[in-house]
């Protein structure tokens, strides 16, 4: 059983200021001296960025498409260790799941999930009375979720706060607080949404202590805890990456990639494999689960700053590179010609390379015509569109991550483009890495080398760490 104080924060669309609200709940309490644990569903990683610098431990994930819906409770309770209070951002509108699935994996689905009450975030701007149906629509339109509060966002006056009020008194939701036109606290975007905080750490930390004096002095603090009090406990354990590594060795019957048996086992006969994990600015997207299952799995994890470190880590065996923006520092990355060839040799030796997204463009021979690792021999160049959305895939080559055949749910989120698309084109040196319906295959695999546009959250599929770190210990 897991009893601590949770609370939801939902709109009913994008754009209301959920992640105002919730940011600066966490500094909020933060500042207070309360423990908060932060967490944002959906597969968003440039929130919990902010949400760990309000709250001074790792923002985490709650994605009941990624990481499957009977996880998403356990992972809360492992986030939330130790803390007196978590806090949870929503993803869209309340009721916005997956397309085609009604309200799955939606902010409403996981609120179950968690059982937490919900506090609803409202635009008002040039709303009256109106609000009033707004609200009762939201709380009356699913009896699974429990909106027990109200927090008003860009309210105009004195007399526009008081109509309000005295709306949502009509319907019985509790404002909870109450923030004007003038109290935006400015996070700047570009193509892919707000610029990561990791970016912009000095500028961003600024902005999180503004918005912890601004819902300190705009929100009843007291009211919000007692509402995320209101959840019971939560008949769950918590989520376990050595376990779940345990779990997953024992279904594939204990060999990981290249015979070499499991991540655990290599590392108890005393050779643990250094896998670095690419950070910093240029690649700032990840979940905090993939370096725990890499840990688990018996690696010793060690990051990499593309934008400044000239050399990978001593004895590095593995590498693994997430998502991010390479295109923004497309100049440094190239101009850290060491670096580049140091990922060129390791991939030369046989060692187990994993890239997703902006790794993907990173191990590519250019982007946007500037030279990067070389690794691959593709082209990636920026493209106006933007790709979105959960992807059904299955895998179509033996890969260090997964066998031929595995299937996954992973998540595309990228304004690029590589020629080839996948290693169809490549053949024989390379194969194809996933198909899913309405697409032609996407990314490459090679012996040791596994790169693709494809974000996978490790914990839905905690086989891969063995697997990646086998093949390390292999090479």
């Amino acid at each position: 059983m897991v009893s601590i104080p949770r609370v939801v924060v939902a709109a009913p669309a994008s754009g209301h200021g959920k992640t105002t609200v919730a940011t600066g709940l966490l500094a909020a309490f933060a500042a207070r001296g309360t423990r908060v644990a932060p967490f944002k569903i959906g597969p968003d990683y440039i929130d919990p960025g902010y949400h760990a610098l309000a709250a001074g431990r790792p923002g985490r994930n709650l994605d009941a498409v990624l990481a499957g819906a009977d996880r998403v409770a356990p992972l809360f309770a492992h986030g939330a260790a130790g803390a007196q209070l978590a806090i949870v951002e929503g993803v869209m509108g309340l009721y916005d799941g997956r397309v085609g699935e009604g309200d799955f994996g939606s902010t409403a689905h996981v609120a179950g999930l968690l059982g937490a009450p919900v506090i609803l975030v409202v635009d008002a701007t040039a709303q009256g009375r109106s609000v009033a149906a707004v609200v009762h629509g939201f709380r009356s339109f699913s009896t699974g979720v429990h909106i027990g509060g109200v927090i008003l966002n860009r309210v105009g006056s004195d007399r526009h706060e008081s109509l309000l009020r005295e709306a949502c008194e009509e319907v019985g939701a509790p404002v909870l607080g109450v923030l004007r036109r003038h109290d935006a606290v400015a996070a700047p975007s570009r193509h892919l949404g707000l610029i990561p905080a990791v970016e912009r750490r000095a500028e961003a930390s600024a902005a999180v202590d503004a918005l912890a004096s601004l819902i300190a002095s705009s929100v009843d603090l007291d009211e919000v805890y007692a509402l995320a009090s209101s959840a019971g406990a939560l008949p769950v354990q918590a989520w376990s990456p050595t376990e779940a590594v345990r779990t997953a060795a024992g279904r594939a019957g204990g060999v990981g990639a290249a015979g070499a048996g499991d991540g655990p086992a290599a590392a108890a006969a005393g050779a643990r494999p250094v896998i670095a994990v690419a950070g910093g600015a240029a690649f700032s997207f990840g979940y905090a689960e993939t370096t725990e299952l890499l840990a688990a799995a018996g690696a010793d994890v060690v990051t990499v700053d593309p934008l400044h470190d000239e050399k990978l880590p001593e004895g590095t065996r593995g590498l693994v590179v997430g998502g991010g923006f390479p295109e923004v520092y497309a100049s440094q990355l190239s101009a850290n010609a060491s670096l580049r060839n140091e990922v060129s040799r390791l991939a030369f030796t046989g060692a187990p390379i994993v890239a997703e997204c902006a790794g993907l463009l990173w191990l590519a021979r250019t982007l946007d015509g500037t030279p990067m690792c070389n690794v691959l021999d593709v082209e990636a160049a920026m493209t106006p569109s933007l790709t979105l959305g959960y992807r059904d895939a299955v895998a179509l080559a033996d890969s260090v991550i997964t066998p031929a055949g595995t299937r996954v749910s992973g998540h595309e989120f990228h304004r690029t483009m590589v020629s080839p698309r996948s290693g169809l084109l490549l053949a024989p040196r390379a194969d194809a890495a996933w198909a899913w319906r309405g697409a032609e295959p996407e990314g490459f695999v090679t012996e040791n080398v596994h790169a693709s546009y494809l974000h996978l959250h490790w914990a839905g599929q905690p086989e891969i760490a063995s697997r990646l770190v086998a093949a390390a210990t292999a090479a």
